[in-house]
């Protein structure tokens, strides 16, 4: 704006200036550094910001639609994205999609502004409760309190704050109605009605409402006045309405494709190319696996290839995926003379891709299709193919490996799947016989069975019906057992499961893994869904965003579902929002999540502003991210300091909502105690002011180079178990931190509360903020520092209860990595734990030595502690050993949940996370498929184990403490 009007004001002065419109009739133009002309609608950024090429810029006349230029601009700079891009597709799939989705969100948007202030409210400001209705007394010890007190405070009111007491369980309508009642009574105002006042959060954007307890509600409120919905308009587009056609499936032919040629293919000389291709529905393999001749390396290898299958064209089911690897062979080295054995080859894999058979429309593929390819990871060759990958092709086309196929038409006309509503099949069969009910009982409750022998699969398929009625719930064993390449079983399957009962929202969550692909599965999938409230689908959102990559076609079930209750929630549409801005630049899904991405800005245009200078202040971090990790000299906390203090970094850090938690406010950066953290990738550590709240800061740890997506599952993990528990009357006080992944290798870890108080085990600190190390009077001697007299057992019961929750949660996850740099304490005597960059059994090894031998951390130092220094208080070791049990009982009874969230993180591509066999530990540890009974015998053997070997936990920090002083 301030360089447009610098170029008005030097324009006035020329002779031809009366020619000129007005400034607003002008946009700026230039070149990108990545070659693209952007025209810069969002007059308000900074050159250093725009960087564009040559420094130079160009002033052309505005053509089209402002507004939607300047929309277009600001959600392209959010995204990651040019809207541009998506149209230059030219792919109808893109184009319909995108339509539909726009047309979906701008109506939900205009219906929001209809809404009663009370529904209003449920969807921009949700109430964070607790899992439970009333608090739980903490593991039984001191009971909850009979009052609360809170402090009011009137905004832009004169009023001086004061305080009430309110009883826990009444509404929060309670409160208000007794402060407006102080305040007429005391400071003689006028009585108010307290419908016309809501409760808000000091210091945040948290509301309390409804008819929820006070003790519910995780914060404190204050009084103020309710907000007012903004108005905004909003342009609605129409949508052409998609045109059934007629449906022809009389086709016994086998499917077959042409393999015509590749094409920059890289490949060393003397070897011999092969193409290998499968059809699969889901993981299952349809039909057996066909390989092409073997050609002569070259740039582009000739094939003039027919591959047939061995399956009918009417036989494939609707999402057959066509699973394509290309792959060298390469003649081993020959054996010495007089071995008998004769020379082997070896297949180096070079790329793979998969296209689906039938297209978005359900229509049979005909035609060339050249589909370019994604490398082959070189140490993974034990398969070649790749079903659970992409079907989206390779967008770097300069330099993938290419294959062109072609699809021959096996009518004249066109052929397509039929509806769901026109596949026809019967329920089930007659009643079991006796004794094969006792078997199919003996089938469904063994939750660990997911291979069946042929009897059991014939047995299984022969009862669907009995199934259907008495073990709804095992819909997923009868799925894995269907023929899907025989047209009668999915017909029958079909059938069946239009009349299936619904299902909870947590048994349906399996459903979405990748081998299950029938759209009518995923459909009911879906509509289970709906039964999870806002806090349920909070908690399982990563995984529903992770298994959005296994969806084959743009236009699903499970994305209208994700927006839709994204734009009834403004939390779950901030965190749905970073959760798919944050792999924006993983290609293969780049489309996808960047059209969701588009449609949630359009249908919630005003969350944009917000969205946009967190998104800004994200790019300022990484900047000074790469400043201090990559100055030639060691950069000092006051170079650091320097650096914020510029205007442009002090305008993009301050004054947003956290991305971590949209309810925190980071008003005004404190530049003084913001510093880089001694580590390996220099984490940012800032320090923010709480305007309302003088004297609170609150943090946010910046780290850039580190994938934290492991972090935040483990998080999630663990904030989960703290909810099941809680729900059991369980109260383990842990620690509630959070975590977020921002991009590539970047992410915010929210600094606990009170964050000087906090100290790693096991270290002294020149301050002594810590227990020296191998004394095990140090760690109580600590807490009776921190603590007065009066409140040193609570501060035990504290760090007991804690030590308890962490030692259960970090056996069931197998966390690694533990040691006394990331085991931290609290004044209040709470325990927790940090980094969790190793998990599921993934123990650190040096020089080939396991150097973690237990299977969670419980110390002599612990049990000192727990035991109030006193070596004959073995009734507080036992009621410490009773909580630890009691906890593991409550997850084993949860376990196929666990099982079921960490398989639908397949997708994610986390180095310790990406097939089944990682998760057996998991199976392994909440003893999956054992009776209660014997798990706990099981936990209580490691338990024994964990206190009997702690001495090996001591070697292993003390060996970790002499490496990390030895570092330069």
């Amino acid at each position: 704006i301030l360089l447009k009007q610098l170029v008005w004001r030097r324009a006035s002065s020329e002779p031809l200036f009366n020619a000129l419109g007005d400034p607003a009739s002008y946009v700026f133009v230039c070149i990108s550094s990545a070659a693209e002309r952007l025209e810069l609608e969002a007059e308000h950024r900074r050159l250093a910001d725009v960087r564009p090429f040559a420094c130079f810029l160009q002033l052309v006349a505005r053509e089209g639609d402002r507004a939607e230029k300047l929309a277009n601009a600001q959600i392209s700079l959010l995204i990651g994205k040019g809207i541009n891009e998506f149209e230059a597709q030219k792919n109808h799939e893109v184009s319909e999609f995108r339509a539909r989705l726009r047309a979906f969100c701008e109506e939900k948007a205009l219906q929001q502004q209809a809404l009663p202030w009370f529904q209003w409210m449920e969807c921009n400001f949700p109430c964070d409760l607790e899992p439970c209705r009333a608090l739980p007394s903490r593991g039984g010890g001191a009971k909850a309190p009979k009052k609360i007190f809170i402090n009011i405070q009137f905004e832009g009111s004169d009023v001086s704050p004061f305080m009430l007491q309110q009883d826990p369980q009444e509404p929060p309508l309670a409160l208000i109605r007794s402060a407006l009642k102080k305040k007429a009574t005391v400071f003689r105002w006028v009585r108010q009605e307290a419908e016309d006042y809501t409760l808000r959060v000091n210091g945040r954007w948290d509301f309390l409402y409804g008819d929820h307890p006070m003790c519910q509600f995780k914060v404190t409120p204050d009084l103020y006045p309710p907000p007012t919905p903004p108005l905004r308009h909003l342009c609605t587009s129409l949508m052409k309405a998609y045109q059934n056609t007629t449906l022809l499936w009389t086709i016994s032919e086998p499917l077959c494709i042409h393999l015509l040629q590749g094409s920059r293919v890289n490949a060393d000389e003397g070897m011999k190319l092969v193409v290998q291709a499968g059809l699969f529905h889901g993981s299952e393999l349809l039909c057996k696996l066909v390989t092409s001749s073997e050609v002569a390396v070259g740039s582009d290898p000739v094939w003039n290839q027919r591959l047939e299958f061995d399956i009918n064209v009417a036989d494939l089911p609707r999402m057959s995926r066509l699973c394509i690897a290309l792959y060298a062979v390469v003649e081993k080295a020959k054996k010495p003379r007089g071995t008998k054995k004769k020379s082997k080859r070896a297949d180096c894999p070079i790329a793979w891709v998969n296209t689906m058979v039938f297209d978005y429309k359900d229509q049979l593929k005909t035609g060339e299709f050249l589909l370019s390819m994604w490398p082959s990871i070189p140490d993974d060759k034990s398969e070649l193919l790749n079903p659970m990958g992409t079907v989206e092709k390779n967008t770097n086309v300069d330099s993938a490996a290419a294959l062109l196929i072609h699809f021959p038409s096996v009518r004249p006309q066109p052929l397509y799947y039929p509806p769901h509503d026109k596949v026809t099949g019967g329920g089930g069969s007659r009643a079991p016989h006796r004794s094969s009910v006792d078997l199919l009982k003996e089938i469904m409750d063994n939750k660990n069975h997911t291979e069946f022998f042929e009897d059991e699969k014939e047995l299984l398929w022969k009862l669907r019906g009995a199934v259907q009625s008495l073990y709804p719930e095992s819909l997923s064993k009868l799925l894995v057992i269907t023929k899907w390449n025989k047209r009668e079983d999915v017909a029958q399957m079909v059938g069946l499961l239009r009349a299936w009962p619904e299902l909870s929202g947590l048994h349906a969550l399996e459903l979405l893994d990748y081998s299950f692909p029938d759209p009518s599965v995923r459909a009911f999938t879906v509509k289970c869904l709906k039964k999870l409230g806002d806090r349920e689908l909070m908690q399982y959102l990563i995984q529903l965003v992770q298994v959005l990559k296994y969806e084959s076609y743009l236009d699903c079930d499970l994305t209208s579902f994700l927006l839709e209750r994204a734009l009834s929630n403004k939390r779950i549409g901030h965190f749905l929002f970073w959760h798919l801005r944050s792999e924006m630049h993983v290609s293969s899904v780049s489309l996808r999540f960047g059209l969701i991405l588009e449609a949630y800005c359009r249908g919630n245009i005003h969350h944009i502003r917000s969205l946009t200078k967190q998104n800004e202040a994200l790019g300022k971090l990484k900047a000074l991210s790469d400043i201090v990790k990559s100055g030639s000299q060691k950069m000092s906390a006051d170079d650091l300091k320097l650096c914020i203090k510029q205007d442009s970094y002090m305008e993009a850090l301050s004054d947003l909502l956290s991305p971590l938690n949209p309810s925190i406010i980071l008003s005004e950066i404190c530049v003084e105690k913001c510093k880089y953290m001694d580590s390996k990738m220099k984490p940012l550590w800032l320090m923010y002011k709480n305007q309302w709240v003088p004297g609170d800061l609150m943090g946010i740890i910046f780290k850039n180079g580190d994938d934290l997506r492991q972090d935040m599952l483990t998080l999630q993990m663990i904030q989960l178990m703290e909810n099941l528990w809680k729900k059991e009357g369980l109260d383990l006080r842990m620690i509630p931190y959070g975590c977020l992944s921002t991009g590539n290798k970047m992410g915010l870890i929210e600094v606990v509360k009170n964050s000087d108080t906090i100290a790693n085990i096991q270290r002294d600190n020149s301050n002594s903020a810590a227990t020296a190390a191998f004394n095990k009077d140090a760690l109580l001697n600590w807490l009776k520092s921190k603590n007065p007299e009066h409140k040193l057992e609570q501060a035990i019961e504290e760090f007991t209860l804690s030590c308890a929750g962490y030692c259960v949660a970090t056996y069931v996850l197998g966390i690694g990595d533990r040691h006394n740099d990331n085991i931290m304490i609290r004044e209040t005597g709470q325990l927790f734990h940090i980094d969790f960059g190793h998990f599921l059994g993934n123990f650190k090894r040096k020089l080939g030595i396991n150097r973690e031998r237990v299977p969670f951390i419980l110390t002599y130092d612990f049990v000192h502690v727990i035991q109030q220094g006193r070596t004959n208080n073995s009734e507080k070791f036992e009621r410490f050993r009773d909580y630890c049990e009691r906890a593991y009982k409550i997850l084993c009874r949860n376990g196929t949940l666990f099982v079921n969230l960490f398989a639908m993180m397949k997708a994610a591509g986390l180095p310790e996370l990406s097939s089944f066999k990682d998760i057996q530990y998991l199976k392994d540890s909440l003893a999956l498929g054992k009776t209660e009974e014997e798990a706990l015998k099981s936990f209580k053997v490691k338990f024994n184990e964990a206190l009997r070997e702690s001495w090996k936990t001591k070697v292993n920090w003390m060996m970790h403490s002499l490496a990390k002083d030895k570092r330069p």
